[in-house]
């Protein structure tokens, strides 16, 4: 059994098929789904799936891309929506200085009321980091002591991964881990512990080889547990129970045991 950790199964790219989609994960291997919340409505729809799906767990937050609208009202809709069935985690959360589609400073403050709300509510956050390593390293250690959570779709450097398996941290692994010229990405997958990875898609985006450029789906997560496999030299077996047992404790996963 395999668990998508991060997919984004309200995407109107699933409109026209979105429970054959499901289905075929199921068909897959694939025990459960973390769909994931990028704004109020993402995180709603999640909810709702979750509230549909006996194997898809939802979490809820509000994406940097989505800092600068934030107020008061939006942050209280997440603590509420956090307290509903099936909601295991805060996020996607964090900071992305590649896209800066919200100032930074704003992204920062939105982030840390985030880390805030986890807290307060007992949940793990699922944290987004593009080019923002630095800071979302120095505000992890600052503000997240305590806090379980994972680094989603990880783009950074081994001493990274480390510091953050270090912390209590688990490093999620997604498409790009296939690309054929991933090669720091490979040496990092062959160097670190099972014991803190995860395995995602992060559908409908970064379809893995050889559907790169294709949309994505949850069912393709075996792709992404079959190159680690491959990369360290271990029975897909022992990834797949590694890597599901990671899940199962992080976001409390009932059907992934």
């Amino acid at each position: 059994m395999l668990v998508d950790t991060h997919a984004h199964l309200d995407s109107e790219r699933y409109d026209s098929d979105r429970e054959e989609v499901i289905a075929r994960s199921l068909a897959a291997g694939v025990g459960a789904i973390v769909t994931v919340g990028v704004d109020l409505a993402s995180s709603r729809a999640a909810v709702a799936l979750a509230q549909r799906h006996p194997n898809v767990y939802a979490t809820v937050g509000i994406h940097p891309h989505e800092a600068a609208g934030v107020g008061p009202d939006d942050l209280a809709e997440v603590a509420r929506l956090s307290s509903e069935p099936g909601v295991v985690a805060i996020g996607e959360i964090g900071m992305d200085f590649y896209r800066n589609w919200s100032p930074r400073e704003r992204q920062r403050e939105v982030f840390l009321a985030q880390l805030e709300l986890a807290r307060q509510v007992n949940k793990p956050v699922v944290i987004h980091d593009r080019d923002a390593h630095a800071e979302i390293m120095s505000t992890l250690k600052a503000k997240a002591g305590g806090l379980k959570g994972v680094l989603h779709c990880f783009s950074g450097d081994l001493a990274m991964a480390c510091e953050a398996l270090e912390m209590g941290l688990c490093v999620s692994l997604a498409g790009p881990v296939t690309f054929g010229n991933a090669h720091t990405l490979h040496e990092l997958v062959r160097q670190l512990p099972l014991d803190g990875l995860l395995v995602e898609t992060d559908c409908p985006f970064l379809a893995p080889h050889p559907h790169r450029g294709q949309r994505n789906e949850p069912a393709y997560v075996r792709l992404v547990a079959e190159k680690i496999s491959e990369l360290k030299d271990l029975p897909l077996e022992q990834v797949a129970a590694a890597t599901t047992g990671n899940a199962s404790r992080l976001f409390g996963l009932t059907t992934a045991a």
